[in-house]
């Protein structure tokens, strides 16, 4: 297993996505994307990034050839994990540092400028599954979602699982 450490900058064998570990649970690395997601990913999916170029044993690149060669030749679909889903939390606080002085109209379209950036961003990364985490209140920035996603052909939205984020957020699959 590969020793990774927070601050380490890494990258995803699989796809193209680059970032910064921050944090570590048993076999499950978080990182900050360079498009400021955070995102999970388990250990053999990632490889350090050090000054000299990629860091990857020869022996980790062998059991990583090995274990493609098996899943490649195993068909079957598996269920997708809830992990897989990008999570967007679009309360004011998470983005940006000081909301005393807005209006309540100024909130809103940071909110859904950031909202629309994400999508479009998951649509163009081909991410299936984006949860949207607006919150409870009067129900004006979940409306106003709503309203933004109707203008998309290839995607469809509904409440994201209750168990998970309460009321709060609304889940958009993109085919």
């Amino acid at each position: 297993m590969p020793d990774f450490e927070i601050g380490d900058s890494v990258e995803t064998i699989d796809d193209n996505i680059k970032g910064v570990v921050i944090a570590i649970e048993n076999r499950w690395v978080k990182i900050l994307s360079e498009d400021d997601f955070e995102l999970s990913f388990q250990t053999h999916e990632l490889i350090k990034i050090t000054d000299k170029g990629l860091s990857i044993k020869a022996e980790e690149l062998k059991k990583v050839l090995q274990q493609e060669l098996k899943t490649n030749r195993k068909k079957t679909p598996r269920k997708e994990e809830p992990s897989k889903k990008l999570e967007i939390d679009l309360h004011i606080h998470e983005l940006i540092d000081d909301a005393r002085h807005l209006s309540n109209f100024e909130i809103l379209n940071i909110q859904l400028k950031k909202a629309k950036q994400q999508l479009e961003w998951a649509m163009d990364k081909r991410i299936k599954h984006v949860v949207f985490i607006h919150g409870v209140g009067q129900g004006v920035l979940k409306a106003e979602l709503q309203t933004l996603f109707r203008r998309y052909d290839n995607l469809e939205f509904y409440d994201a699982d209750y168990q998970t984020y309460g009321v709060g957020a609304t889940e958009v699959s993109i085919y």
